[in-house]
């Protein structure tokens, strides 16, 4: 049985997550922000008690929501997961918009579930990232 539930206490399982989606050095720093900050939510999806995935989200009082984070276990990519996290927090926080900055191997994740794809250029020496738009409304 999957749940989907908002994170507000500690956990080693979350933080191990966010490394996939972060740098280690910044994983304690990014955790904090989400479990500190008002207009951040991070959420973590599980399925019989063992967290699988996770989506931390900041939301402007536009009703513009932007993707700070996303990770799924190695082992459960590719089976819809993502996606049902972003459905997730559209419908949880009646969005008007998502966006996400990302790198290229994000990219077509991003562009299947329909959003527009633009390129930032290099941000970082030698890094192209790229931002990813969705407009709900």
């Amino acid at each position: 049985m999957r749940e989907i539930n908002s994170i507000r206490v500690d956990d080693p399982a979350i933080k191990r997550l966010l490394s996939y989606a972060t740098s280690e050095e910044k994983v304690d720093e990014e955790y904090n922000k989400h479990i500190c900050s008002p207009n951040r939510k991070l959420y973590s999806d599980g399925i019989n008690g063992e967290i699988i995935s996770c989506i931390g989200i900041e939301i402007h009082n536009s009703g513009d929501g932007v993707i700070k984070h996303i990770a799924v276990l190695p082992k459960e990519r590719g089976g819809g997961i993502g996606s049902s996290m972003i459905r997730f927090i559209w419908k949880e926080h009646n969005l008007n918009s998502i966006s996400a900055e990302t790198d290229k191997d994000a990219v077509l994740f991003y562009a299947n579930f329909g959003f527009r794809i633009t390129s930032l250029g290099e941000k970082y020496p030698g890094v192209e990232r790229f931002l990813c738009k969705l407009d709900l409304k």
